[in-house]
């Protein structure tokens, strides 16, 4: 056989090998297809995970996500959207576990302070984040004397005092950790004036307070077992105190 014939030869055998082989990658992918698009994989469970403000049928309502679909062929990346659009989601992660469940995770924003507004209150995140407005007084710290520019739910509250909001929501994420509550925050000035009760009031400037929480806890603690509760506790820096019975 002459060397040419061999070449020709050689050739036809590796077209025949390579459309072999094309032909059992194409079977191999076919059936993978109709394998995942099957009932095999049909959501028969969804799982929230770390849900707090909302129930777990809500999380799924916004995410629209229904069982009998199949688990390849939702989009997890449009579901997550969806629930990133609520102005109660900061973040998800979406996750699918054979052989057919979602798996939700979300990280929810918490109410942390309320701005009274004609009548209305603007519910906050430690961010300034807009949740949502209520017409009925939340038990949350209310923020008084601000002036509001815009308070569209999902987007930062935006006031003339931005800077007193920044440090004042700064010092509630404080006075959580220490265990104590303000009922409300007059933030109109420099020197702010909190309220413990009513007729009780803690003032001074947002980082005098936050940089003697210790100290406040052990001056309300010896009130608290006077039964004292009125008066004006004023907080000064180098954890200068002075506290005077007469209400303004």
């Amino acid at each position: 056989m002459k060397k040419g014939e061999k070449i020709k030869k050689k050739k036809k055998r590796k077209k025949k090998h390579y459309f072999l082989k094309f032909l059992l990658i194409a079977a191999s992918a076919t059936g993978v297809y109709f394998l995942l698009t099957s009932s095999v994989f049909d959501i028969d469970k969804i799982t929230v995970e770390n849900n707090r403000y909302y129930t777990a049928e809500q999380v799924i309502s916004l995410t629209e996500a229904k069982t009998g679909e199949n688990l390849f062929e939702v989009s997890l990346s449009g579901m997550k959207d969806k629930l990133l659009a609520d102005p109660y989601i900061k973040n998800a992660k979406l996750s699918r576990k054979l052989p057919g469940e979602v798996v939700i995770h979300i990280e929810e924003r918490q109410e942390d302070a309320a701005v009274p507004y004609g009548g209305n209150y603007i519910i906050i995140d430690n961010e300034g984040m807009v949740l949502r407005k209520s017409e009925v007084e939340p038990a949350l710290t209310l923020l008084l004397g601000m002036t509001v520019k815009n308070m569209e739910p999902g987007t930062p509250l935006e006031v003339e005092e931005n800077a007193s909001l920044t440090d004042t929501l700064k010092l509630l994420e404080e006075v959580k950790k220490h265990e104590l509550f303000f009922k409300k925050i007059d933030i109109n000035k420099i020197i702010i004036k909190a309220y413990i009760y009513d007729q009780l009031t803690c003032e001074g400037t947002p980082e005098n307070i936050l940089n003697n929480l210790d100290s406040l806890q052990e001056v309300l603690y010896d009130l608290y077992t006077k039964g004292i509760e009125r008066g004006v506790i004023k907080m000064g820096s180098d954890k200068y105190f002075s506290f005077s019975p007469l209400v303004e």
